[in-house]
């Protein structure tokens, strides 16, 4: 049975997707820097690991088969955070993967993260952080699945999606539940192939990723 650590397990996507495969009862190891939030879980098929990501984390990789990074800064952190979570937390974890013999890494991007540029936003320094950090996961040499939501919601998964950018902007957006049921997916059917793609809430199944 593979055991799948989450780096960020502590967060929205990365809590909901540490339940949803503790319910296919496989072995979850949470990476987070205060294991009290996760409290509302069962101890049944997880391990928690208390690291933080701003230090040597690598201890956490042992013994596991595949990697889902879910962290990130957050929208009211400054820059600093930015670059040491999002660009230097997210390249190490590749460099550990790749000490550890990680069979599969799934990063969680962003939309926009391939062409920085071509978006005028406040949010270009974490697009940049993410772009830098997916481009060093697919120089690594790693097995990977780089996946890059839309605008994130609260809204109830409808367990639907899209790969396809959507022509209105307005509706290049995702639920966080549709989010963490694709990472769960994308993580119980491992696959060989080296894959990045845009998601978005749309009209077709999860299960055809």
């Amino acid at each position: 049975m593979s055991k799948t650590l989450i780096i960020g397990a502590s967060g929205q996507i990365g809590k909901m997707t540490a339940k949803l495969l503790q319910s296919q009862q496989q072995q979850v190891v949470a990476l987070v820097r205060d294991k009290s939030k996760l409290s509302d879980l069962s101890d049944s098929f997880l391990t928690i690991v208390e690291q933080d990501l701003e230090g040597d984390f690598s201890q956490a990789f042992t013994g596991c088969d595949q990697v889902i990074f879910a962290a990130g800064s957050g929208g009211n952190t400054g820059a600093d955070k930015t670059i040491l979570i999002d660009l230097w937390a997210a390249t190490k974890a590749a460099n550990y993967a790749k000490d550890h013999d990680i069979k599969n890494f799934i990063m969680v991007s962003s939309i926009g993260a391939d062409d920085p540029d071509a978006i005028e936003s406040e949010l270009k320094p974490y697009l940049v952080a993410k772009h830098r950090a997916d481009e060093h996961l697919k120089q690594s040499g790693l097995n990977y699945t780089i996946v890059r939501p839309g605008a994130l919601t609260d809204e109830s998964a409808s367990m639907k999606i899209s790969t396809e950018r959507p022509s209105d902007r307005s509706d290049a957006k995702i639920s966080r539940e549709n989010v963490a049921n694709s990472l769960a997916h994308i993580a119980s059917k491992p696959s060989s192939k080296k894959a990045i793609f845009e998601l978005f809430d749309g009209d077709q199944a999860i299960s055809s990723l």
